[in-house]
């Protein structure tokens, strides 16, 4: 799995909007056209971009700032570089005895539980112990010793945390850490679509750190179209076009290796490890694009399916019925296969 901390920049990004014309009719009786309103700004170690329009009148202040509110709170709840997080204060308190960490971070873990038993353990939110052996959380990543990748092991699994109801959570071992950051982004993303639609706004494009999702369509009844940047690390150009529903809302979320990694004598180091044995995995498999309604569900799903390898992860994605798009690097060639959810879906395109 990787922590959205060591998540390639995937650069999914909304093209160019094309301005609609009044109609005739329009024009006689003043219209004048909605334009789509955009903002951003700094969050959770990367940036937001929010763009959106309404038919209606809206005070784009008011919403900027209800959008910013929400991150703030988010923040409070998730970080893993504030002690006083709801999910810090929960780690650092070592005993096992039950916790209060409210109901949206219990609604985090459960969905975490689901996918880490579909995606064999490859995916697991307390993977925090070995991110810090390997050196992930600073500036100097090394190889640990096997005997200190063996160790820290026995700090891992998700079967060592336990959902006791809607609000609590309870360690079964004093020292488990639980770090949410590879799920934070898609929950993030689905609460500020939330705000934008509390303030009436059905036509928008939210993106966190490359993660997205996307409702309604353009001023002029276009789709979304979004660029998937080609998974290369030298490269920052676009691979490939997502022609996203006018119907329905979809999240897009990416995970890959080709942004982050480190070099240790001639051996190059991927931050994305495998929980079930603490190393940084080793295929060729350099991107997982996957497409759901629900972003938090797509987040986990990315990492899991990234973390499996294509020949797994496609097995568990078709078993799961997950709509997902996997890019493998063999002998300088990118190559690409899709699951069998994502062939069945019809209004989507990727050129």
């Amino acid at each position: 799995m990787t922590l959205s901390d060591y998540r390639q920049g995937n650069c999914l990004q909304c093209l160019i909007f094309t301005p609609v014309a009044c109609l005739f009719l329009g024009v006689l009786t003043g219209c004048s056209e909605p334009t789509v309103q955009k903002f951003e700004g700094p969050t959770q170690g990367t940036t937001y971009h929010i763009s959106y329009w309404s038919e209606a009148p809206v005070d784009a202040k008011d919403i900027k700032d209800a959008i910013e509110n929400e991150l703030a709170d988010i923040d409070k709840l998730l970080s893993d570089y504030r002690p006083d997080s709801t999910i810090e204060i929960f780690n650092n308190t070592e005993n096992t005895e039950s916790q209060e960490v409210g109901s949206e971070i219990v609604s985090l873990v459960k969905v975490a539980k689901t996918v880490n038993r579909a995606g064999q353990g490859c995916y697991d939110l307390t993977i925090k112990p070995l991110f810090d052996l390997w050196g992930f959380q600073g500036d100097a990543p090394t190889v640990p010793k096997d005997s200190a990748i063996v160790t820290t092991l026995k700090q891992i699994g998700m079967d060592k945390l336990e959902v006791v109801d809607e609000t609590h959570l309870r360690k079964k071992q004093a020292d488990l850490k639980v770090a949410l950051s590879s799920i934070s982004q898609g929950y993030s993303v689905e609460r500020l679509s939330e705000v934008l639609e509390q303030k009436g706004i059905v036509h928008y494009l939210v993106e966190i750190g490359g993660e997205l999702k996307i409702n309604g369509y353009k001023p002029d009844l276009q789709p979304w179209r979004i660029a998937l940047e080609r998974p290369l690390p030298e490269e920052r150009v676009m691979h490939k076009v997502i022609t996203m529903p006018k119907d329905s809302p979809v999240a897009v979320m990416t995970s890959g290796t080709y942004r982050h990694y480190f070099d240790d004598h001639g051996q190059r180091y991927s931050h994305v490890l495998d929980a079930r044995n603490g190393w940084p995995i080793t295929h060729n498999l350099v991107s997982v694009t996957v497409l759901l309604g629900d972003p938090v569900l797509a987040d986990a799903w990315s990492t899991t399916l990234l973390c499996l390898g294509q020949k797994e992860g496609m097995l568990a994605a078709n078993t799961a019925k997950i709509p997902a798009l996997f890019i493998e690097l063999q002998d300088d060639e990118l190559t690409e296969s899709r699951s069998e959810a994502l062939n069945a879906l019809s209004n989507i395109a990727i050129h």
